[in-house]
């Protein structure tokens, strides 16, 4: 499970509920307020009021366990280093995206079009494909509403960033089994997301509240308001003894060649302001950015598809 470095419990977290923005001009204000503060103050949150289905939501954790119960010839036949797109099985995860066809890069054009192509799919669990894809545009629509919510909490235009997303965005969806440590949890190094949200799903009570998304912002969106919302750093944790557990996070990212440009907004000049990093993502297209981490995250895939955009020790 995800743990924000610097909130100690889920059951502190703030409650958002999205609902409210159909209900009426003191509600909706209501809710602008804490969805402000929340981004402004803690950069993590608990989401209920968006609408998902719940049989939508039984249908991916359903189809998460069944895949991680799949025998293992079947999962590592998905194994990610196949792609050159980084889509497929790792231990524990399967990566996914939004469907495409393959988009090799010409001479000229920047290598983060690799990032686009096909999934893997398990030939033997065909459920999984409609399950993951559904969520994939189910969240991407939650995603952009509870977005333009949080932009005009702010005070800045809710549809600005709409060019940079819509259709040619770049979700990321994980599918994550936490198998259990047999002791204490195991916790990886704390990190930030790349993209502007993250919503979190998992197959347990943690999240008090049921169907409850667990929402972090992304440091798109930190960089963007010159850190006047935080993209808190956080970790996945495994959980103690012998205890599984699925947890399946959704990134919503921008389209590759986007130019994230910062906001315009009224609390710009109460920011702190983000350090003039030439890794800043503000500097060039998100693509050179996710591409960036992929090849980090993902070294067996980067030596044998992209041995040339490696850089020399």
């Amino acid at each position: 499970m995800t743990h924000p470095a610097t909130v100690p419990s889920y059951d502190r977290l703030p409650i958002i509920d999205l609902s409210a923005a159909g209900r009426g001009p003191q509600a909706r204000a209501l809710l602008h307020a804490q969805l402000h503060s929340a981004a402004h103050d803690v950069g993590f949150f608990q989401l209920v009021g968006h609408g998902v289905p719940t049989a939508e939501a039984d249908a991916l954790i359903r189809a998460t366990r069944a895949f991680f119960r799949l025998p293992e010839a079947d999962r590592l036949a998905l194994d990610n280093v196949n792609s050159p797109h980084f889509r497929g099985y790792t231990r524990d995860q399967l990566d996914l995206g939004a469907e495409r066809p393959v988009r090799v890069p010409v001479p000229g054009e920047p290598a983060y079009w690799w990032l686009e192509g096909p999934n893997q799919w398990p030939a033997a669990l065909p459920e999984l494909r409609t399950a993951a894809l559904t969520w994939i545009d189910r969240l991407s629509a939650v995603a952009r509403r509870l977005l333009h919510e949080l932009l005009t909490a702010i005070g800045a235009p809710a549809d600005f960033y709409d060019p940079v997303l819509g259709e040619h965005a770049h979700p990321h969806l994980k599918l994550v089994r936490h198998p259990g440590s047999g002791g204490v949890g195991r916790r990886a190094a704390a990190r930030k997301d790349h993209g502007f949200l993250t919503l979190l799903t998992q197959n347990h009570d943690v999240p008090p509240l049921e169907r409850a998304f667990v929402v972090n912002l992304g440091e798109l969106l930190e960089v963007a308001t010159g850190g006047y919302l935080i993209a808190t750093d956080h970790r996945v944790v495994s959980p103690p003894g012998a205890t599984e557990r699925f947890s399946v996070p959704f990134f919503y990212n921008p389209r590759l060649d986007a130019r994230i440009e910062p906001l315009p907004f009224p609390y710009a000049s109460a920011a702190p302001g983000v350090t003039d990093d030439p890794a800043n993502p503000l500097f060039a297209e998100y693509g050179h950015h996710e591409l960036k981490g992929k090849l980090r995250a993902h070294p067996l895939v980067a030596e044998r598809h992209h041995a040339g955009l490696l850089t020399p020790a």
